[in-house]
């Protein structure tokens, strides 16, 4: 929606993708109530498991050190996906990626509430190597929740696509065949699933 197109970094390389699914409510009152719902889903990277599908992906937020913790997602978090199939070895089975970028507007009596996640690939906080993931560092995912009137959005945004070049052969090898497919045929789809999912009631 037009309050939040601003936080989406700009598409300069590569592929993109847009994913925006929508759902109504019957009130301001009500929106804003799944809003907070939605908001909360999304802060919960731990969880985001539950949103994705059978034999989706899972994530957890680590700390520094790339230990496990259990929290609310902020600016600065790293999080792992542990994707079906073999992951980097360079990220010791793991992709990995920062919350680069976090803007929050909550206003339940107002027109418009938003919460945006912008997240880019990172090394392994094991190892501060080169990046650990299938997408290259210049790469993005937006997240998106916002509510404008009765209606919410749930939006994933991925810019800049492109695979991933470093590290070891293999994971070089690994990481052109999955951004590849991310880029053609696994991506979007889904993010679809979790967009409509996380907005359910």
């Amino acid at each position: 929606m037009e309050a939040t197109a601003k936080f989406i970094p700009e598409q300069t390389e590569g592929e993109h993708n847009d994913v925006v699914e929508y759902v109504g409510q019957s009130s301001y009152a009500e929106a804003h109530k799944h809003f907070m719902l939605v908001k909360n889903r999304l802060k919960d990277v731990g969880n985001w498991h539950e949103f994705v599908g059978q034999a989706g992906s899972t994530f957890a937020i680590t700390d520094a050190q790339g230990s496990v913790t259990y929290k609310a997602a902020e600016k600065g978090d790293v999080f792992y996906i542990d994707m079906p199939g073999p992951g980097p070895a360079g990220g010791d089975g793991y992709d990995w990626v920062r919350i680069e970028e976090v803007h929050e507007h909550e206003d339940e009596t107002g027109d418009s509430e938003y919460y945006v996640m912008t997240v880019r690939p990172v090394a392994n906080p094991h190892t501060q190597g080169e990046v650990a993931h299938f997408f290259g560092h210049g790469s993005t995912n937006t997240f998106i929740v916002e509510r404008s009137g009765n209606k919410l959005s749930a939006e994933v945004h991925g810019r800049n696509e492109k695979p991933n070049t470093d590290g070891s052969l293999l994971d070089k090898a690994r990481n052109f065949v999955v951004g590849l497919t991310a880029r053609h045929a696994l991506s979007a789809p889904h993010w679809k699933i979790f967009a409509e999912n996380i907005l359910k009631a």
